[in-house]
């Protein structure tokens, strides 16, 4: 039996009777890479442009464009073909460092996985890093059986604040907008929630400049019921 559900959505199966989907950005959301960008760019712009960078001038970079991030270190004169290359580097040496020393999940994200999962939500990973980063991190935290869909940077045409990664990613489970949660850590990706027609959750242990149904420091600290209060099924 197949479903239309409102907005066009196919439901078949499972997928009509999940209470919800929740959507969850990767970097600064389910696990905490600062640092290994950072090195990353740190190690690639010094080699490649031989520009050294400072923790500070990294974060305010942090989440941008890998275009924008070079050309705003190295000038706006950087040909494209360089550009792009360097960028591959850093992504490059950013699974490396994931690879080799590992990468840890932000507290809760565990018990919030299993927990969604035990009532039946459908959830996906939708995040605008290179696809390979995301198998990367996958492998190194071993939660990639949580997902039924996957959306990477390729896949979508419009970075966030654009809610094209959100769409999909509700496409691909067969759940419409208004039924699914963001979990974000960055203000670009919570209007892009916004902009999807769906509700969000802000983590953040510095909740500046975050605004999303609710924000908390940390994922532990969500009520149990919060997914469906959201949804309106509590």
């Amino acid at each position: 039996m197949v479903t239309l559900a409102k907005g066009g959505f196919l439901l078949a199966g499972r997928a009509a009777r999940v209470p919800g989907a929740v959507l969850w950005d990767m970097d600064g959301t389910l696990v905490d890479s600062t640092e290994y960008h950072y090195l990353a760019w740190r190690e690639t712009l010094s080699r490649r442009g031989g520009k050294e960078i400072s923790r500070e001038e990294f974060l305010a970079t942090f989440g941008q464009r890998n275009d924008v991030v070079v050309r705003g270190f190295l000038g706006q004169g950087v040909p494209e073909q360089e550009v792009a290359t360097i960028a591959q580097e850093k992504e490059a040496r950013y699974r490396e460092l994931v690879r080799q020393r590992g990468i840890a999940l932000l507290p809760g994200v565990a018990r919030w996985l299993e927990r969604l999962s035990e009532r039946g939500f459908a959830q996906a990973l939708a995040s605008s890093a290179p696809r390979a980063n995301v198998e990367a991190v996958l492998a190194a935290t071993g939660i990639g059986h949580y997902f039924a869909a996957i959306v990477a940077g390729e896949d979508v045409q419009h970075g966030k604040p654009h809610p094209e990664v959100f769409l999909l990613a509700a496409q691909r489970l067969g759940v419409p907008p208004e039924r699914c949660v963001v979990v974000e850590d960055a203000p670009p990706g919570l209007e892009a929630a916004r902009r999807a027609g769906m509700r969000s959750i802000g983590v953040c242990s510095n909740r500046a400049g975050l605004q999303a149904d609710i924000v908390v420091g940390s994922l532990e600290e969500l009520p149990e019921d919060v997914f469906e209060q959201l949804l309106g099924r509590g």
